[in-house]
């Protein structure tokens, strides 16, 4: 019954919205969602969004309201061969290593007259599928202590306190293997 309740939520989504990778024309409008979703002291400056959108654009999924056109939710990354965050991910685009087997997790937001309909998931499950195709080994993200379960509950494992202390606050660091049959790293 959960399987069939999924799936009629994917389905819903795909009728509403368009999942695609972002156009460099949309990268203000990311912008600002990133400032609606996150508080100032955590979001990604204007700069950053940018940037991220010229050095990564495949790896910056937006899911567009079909009818309004609007960016209603966001998820982007850098892929890099670390394997730890660092703060230097969310200001330095030059980061990205198109080789790199692991996404690191920059942002991902809904906008609140979008949120409690499983569009934060149904990105993130999308994100995944086609990190999966490109070969990719690894999704690593940041949270605060109150999105650890949220997270955990997308498949992710809580590596306890990272070492990224961005917007002054102290972040869970979190992890998805891609690979199949594998576990937490």
């Amino acid at each position: 019954m959960e399987k069939k309740t999924e799936q009629k939520v994917t389905t819903d989504l795909q009728k509403r919205f368009l999942f695609r990778s972002i156009r460099q024309e949309e990268a203000k409008e990311a912008a600002l969602a990133e400032r609606v979703c996150f508080p100032p002291h955590e979001a990604c400056s204007e700069e950053m969004i940018r940037a991220c959108a010229a050095a990564a654009p495949d790896l910056f999924l937006v899911a567009k309201d079909r009818q309004t056109g609007k960016i209603a939710g966001f998820l982007y990354g850098l892929a890099t061969k670390e394997r730890s965050f660092r703060d230097a991910f969310f200001t330095d685009a030059g980061l990205h290593d198109p080789n790199g087997e692991t996404v690191m997790l920059l942002g991902l937001g809904v906008l609140p007259e979008y949120r409690r309909q499983g569009l934060a998931e149904e990105l993130m499950r999308r994100y995944f599928g086609r990190e999966r195709e490109k070969g990719r080994r690894m999704l690593r993200l940041t949270c605060l202590p109150a999105k650890v379960k949220m997270y955990q509950r997308m498949g992710f494992c809580d590596g306890g306190f990272a070492d990224s202390a961005w917007g002054g606050e102290q972040w869970h660091e979190m992890s998805r293997a891609i690979e199949k049959g594998a576990v937490c790293i």
